[in-house]
């Protein structure tokens, strides 16, 4: 699996340097069908890593987010590779650097591989089922990383927030939590700095999709934290026809 994660890191950074030459110019938005916003960076990314998963030495069903009516479920052994070639397209359009390239496998509906990659910072947030999880810096320095658990007493929740969607719900929520401070930030990386223990707890109420998140769930709970439904059950990817995840929240202890 390690071996395995170092390649999916690789394709990862193919794709983007494939985000970061649309980046680097002037681009048109495109509306699809479910009224999300698609670039040519998130097509080229894609392909990028449709090309790489698929010249992996073992053959796995892909599921993306560009692509999906593609995918013919998963293989005999309940594997199927999940993308979002470009998580955060908003914050793309936005030029405000927080969007990641993610990719994850899930076997019998359970992420086990993780790769989230944030393109402009040069970062990367990879784990897997029995390796563990690590953060990549700027420098290619590579460390484990591990959640921080419950603030203590007397403390407030570090609470990480979504940059382009707000849901009405979600004040209540806050209050029910405690005393906090909110960051808001786009894309998965918000997994990722609960993750490395920066923050303790994002709640998403409000509709995301699979592979919005399975890499980045991957992460959190390979350094101990979960991602969980609001009653308490483990974000699932067994019925992957189903896009659309319920509301969550992802938490560092």
């Amino acid at each position: 699996m390690e071996s395995l994660l170092t390649q999916v890191l690789d394709i990862a950074r193919e794709a983007g340097s494939a985000i970061l030459k649309v980046y680097a110019q002037d681009f048109e938005v495109e509306i699809k069908s479910d009224h999300s916003p698609v670039t040519a960076a998130d097509k080229a990314a894609n392909q990028v890593i449709l090309n790489g998963l698929n010249a992996l030495e073992e053959k796995i069903p892909i599921l993306s987010e560009e692509g999906g009516e593609y995918f013919v479920g998963a293989d005999a052994r309940g594997r199927y590779w999940l993308i979002d070639p470009l998580d955060g397209t908003k914050e793309f359009v936005k030029r405000n650097d927080e969007f990641t390239v993610n990719i994850a496998l899930i076997e019998h509906g359970k992420p086990v591989l993780g790769v989230v990659l944030a393109p402009v910072f040069n970062v990367a947030y990879i784990a897997a089922t029995g390796v563990g999880a690590f953060k990549i810096d700027e420098h290619g320095q590579q460390t484990p990383i591990r959640v921080s658990g419950k603030p203590g007493e007397g403390k407030s929740w570090r609470v990480m927030g979504s940059r382009s969607h707000a849901h009405p719900h979600l004040e209540r929520w806050l209050k029910q939590l405690g005393p906090h401070e909110t960051r808001p930030m786009g894309s998965s990386l918000k997994f990722g700095i609960i993750a490395e223990g920066s923050a303790d707890v994002y709640p998403r109420l409000g509709p995301t999709s699979l592979w919005d998140t399975a890499a980045a769930q991957t992460v959190v709970e390979q350094a101990g934290g979960r991602v969980v439904t609001l009653d308490g059950t483990p974000l699932s990817y067994a019925t992957p026809a189903q896009i659309l995840n319920p509301d969550f929240v992802v938490w560092g202890y």
